[in-house]
């Protein structure tokens, strides 16, 4: 089974499969795997005409993703079982949302099991929520707005483009100077990645907005269709001694932007508790569980 890196070179055949997902995870998108492969050593696999991701250790698969693509994904889902049994293996699944667990329990009743992680469930809000911010408990986003159009009248939406892109990686290294004074390698690791999805932004099919006042790129945001009912948005920052700036930037984007769309994911929280705070205070519809499967089936 050849296992392929997901780049800029083979974005077209992701996008392909990708182009009947109907779920609505963070990480069933072309751009996030070609960002990330490298720090979470992920690869891709086509089996029966269907696109799994999967964890590489030593060159080999150790857990796919559910098999996304026109076919039906059993004969795929039964491949990739072979495969892991055949390298003395657990066959293990990760990623799996409660959908498609629904689906191999179908297949194969009370063969698997399925554990979920908190802390790696996805934020899912609605379009009009987070365009308006309506309603008594997102009445503290609208005061923290009101206050940053009171004090900067005259602040500025654009789009990213090739004019101002720079702009964006320079804020985004000096948010991470600002907000990493230890240096840990997983902040310089995200600062750097950040920086290859503005450059190559068009390419890697990425959308950004960001705000600028008196002249200065005060907060950008970036991300990419997950479907054509879902965007999700990998990338926020904004300087935090600028009241509102975080929830306009939000805001401001989702509204001007993302029109078309009717949910927005906001990715998880890692288990950060003011991350988590957060990401609660803007109601989210729902979570977008996910989580990890394991078990013996028939093959």
């Amino acid at each position: 089974m050849e296992i392929y890196k997901p780049s800029l070179e083979n974005i077209g055949q992701l996008k392909k499969y990708l182009g009947y997902n109907k779920y609505f995870g963070c990480e069933l998108t072309a751009a996030n795997n070609i960002l990330w492969s490298e720090f979470y050593d992920t690869g891709f696999v086509i089996v029966e005409d269907m696109l799994s991701y999967c964890k590489v250790k030593d060159g080999k698969p150790v857990a796919f993703t559910f098999p996304i693509g026109e076919h039906n994904p059993k004969k795929a889902f039964d491949k990739l079982c072979k495969e892991l049994v055949d390298s003395g293996l657990e066959p293990t699944f990760y990623l799996v949302h409660p959908e498609m667990f629904a689906q191999i329990e179908e297949w194969y009743p009370e063969k698997y099991k399925i554990e979920y992680g908190r802390d790696e469930a996805d934020y899912l809000y609605e379009y009009k929520t987070l365009s308006e911010l309506k309603g008594k408990k997102l009445h503290g986003k609208r005061n923290h707005i009101n206050r940053f159009e009171e004090n900067f009248p005259d602040y500025m939406f654009e789009e990213i483009d090739d004019s101002n892109y720079e702009e964006c990686i320079e804020m985004a290294y000096n948010w991470e100077r600002d907000n990493n004074p230890d240096g840990e390698a997983d902040k310089l690791y995200e600062r750097n990645i950040i920086e290859k999805a503005l450059k190559n932004r068009e390419n890697l099919g990425l959308t950004g907005g960001l705000i600028r006042v008196d002249g200065r790129v005060i907060a950008f945001t970036l991300g990419e269709p997950i479907n054509d009912r879902c965007f999700v948005v990998h990338f926020e920052k904004a300087y935090s001694d600028i009241q509102g700036a975080y929830p306009m930037i939000n805001r401001e984007f989702v509204r001007r932007m993302l029109k078309g769309y009717k949910y927005i994911n906001r990715e998880e929280d890692l288990g950060i508790p003011g991350l988590r705070h957060a990401k609660t205070s803007y109601q989210p519809i729902r979570l977008v569980e996910k989580g990890t499967v394991t078990g013996t089936a028939p093959i």
